[in-house]
Parts: structure tokens; C-alpha cells; sequence
């Protein structure tokens, strides 16, 4: 279960992926070439897009400008640069759907995060690790995935003590999407879970507890 803060127009879709063998020992994924170049996509992105994700973020008083953008808008820069290369079949998935969707995705590893699992902007000063060099990022006021440990993913960047490893057999995907863009969050989550299915990999629902207010 995954319990989610109410959050102006937010449309979260999350499900879980138990994968075959560890991604260490998975190959790449078969639609990963023709996907970065935009073959056979259901969605693509533009700066309509952009710009509802951008608002999204803004709703409780987040900046996403700068090395604090949404993760989607990342990648096209890395696209464009030729920068973009494949890590593990998790990863190359979350990055194919959210370039083609437009909308942030976080994948983390279940195994390395501490239940209980939740949604909502973070606190005041909340701040962690992002990558391996030890750059941290300040998600004060930004829409994040909890555990107990603390906020441990977003749509800038995950938190590198629940990324995915060599290791990793079980992962919780969630794509932040906006009801100002109706369905296309829906459409992303099927569309990234047949991905994921074509490779062996099972794909089940994640039940998820709306706050109201």
C-alpha cells in the first residue's frame, strides 16, 4: 500500500516489478534503441508538457528551474547531447517511457527501502544524497516518495540509498503525472509496464490510499 498526500492536481500511477533474475544479469532492453529515437511510441512530449509538470511541482512552493528541473526535461537534454546510455533494464525502461511521456518517473529498489511507504511534499530543510559522489539536493516543499527513513525519491532526483543495484530483483516505479494532462499518465504506466513485461519481468498493482482534504 502506498499512501498519498492530497497535492493539487496530482495523477500518481505506481506498480511494483518483480524481475526474472537480478538487473545485473539482465541484457538490455529490445526496445531501447528505436524507443530513445521515438519509434513506436504511444505518447511524445512537447513544451505544453513541460510546462504542466513544471506547475505541478510549483504547488506547494518548489522551484523547478535549474539542476532542479523535473527529471523528464533531463533527460531530453542528455538525449540531445548524446549523453544518454543504458544502466540497467529498470533504469532504461524509466527513462524511455518519461522521455517519450514528458512526465517524471522514480524507480527505487523495494529491498533498500523501509517500509512504510508513502506520498508527500517533503518538510521544511529535508535534504539527501542523490548520487554517488555525495551531491545532495534540498527537496524542501517537493513532492516525494517516504519511507521511514525519510524522503527518498521525487520528480528531480532519487535518493541514491534506494536506487537500484546489479542487485536488485523487486522495484517500485511511480509516474508523476498532473490531471491537466488527463489520461497521459495512465497511458505512460501501461505502456512502460508491456516494456518491462516483454523482458520476462512481472508487473503487479500497487494499491494506493488517497488523502482527502
Amino acid at each position: 500500500m502506498l499512501r498519498c498526500a492530497s497535492y493539487p492536481n496530482l495523477d500518481v500511477h505506481a506498480f511494483v516489478t518483480d524481475f526474472s533474475a537480478p538487473l545485473g544479469e539482465l541484457g538490455r532492453l529490445p526496445a531501447l534503441a528505436c524507443g530513445f529515437a521515438g519509434a513506436d511510441a504511444p505518447l511524445a512530449s512537447d513544451d505544453s508538457v513541460r510546462a504542466v509538470i513544471r506547475d505541478l511541482l510549483r504547488a506547494r512552493g518548489f522551484r523547478p528551474t535549474g539542476r532542479s528541473k523535473p527529471s523528464s526535461e533531463y533527460l531530453l537534454r542528455a538525449v540531445a547531447d548524446g549523453q544518454l546510455g543504458t544502466i540497467n533494464a529498470a533504469v532504461d525502461a524509466c527513462n524511455l517511457v518519461s522521455l517519450r511521456s514528458g512526465l517524471p518517473i522514480s524507480v527505487i529498489d523495494l529491498a533498500r527501502a523501509t517500509p512504510p511507504l508513502s506520498i508527500a511534499p517533503a518538510a521544511p530543510d529535508s535534504t539527501y544524497v542523490f548520487n554517488a559522489s555525495g551531491q545532495v539536493i534540498d527537496v524542501a516543499n517537493l513532492l516525494c516518495i517516504h519511507d521511514a527513513d525519510g524522503p527518498c525519491a521525487n520528480p528531480v532526483k532519487d535518493a541514491q540509498r534506494t536506487k537500484t543495484t546489479p542487485q536488485t530483483r523487486t522495484t517500485l516505479s511511480v509516474l508523476w503525472g498532473s490531471l491537466a494532462l488527463p489520461g497521459r499518465a495512465s497511458v505512460a504506466a501501461a505502456w512502460y509496464r508491456r516494456i518491462l513485461e516483454e523482458i520476462g519481468a512481472t508487473t503487479r498493482d500497487v494499491a494506493l490510499t488517497l488523502d482527502q482534504g
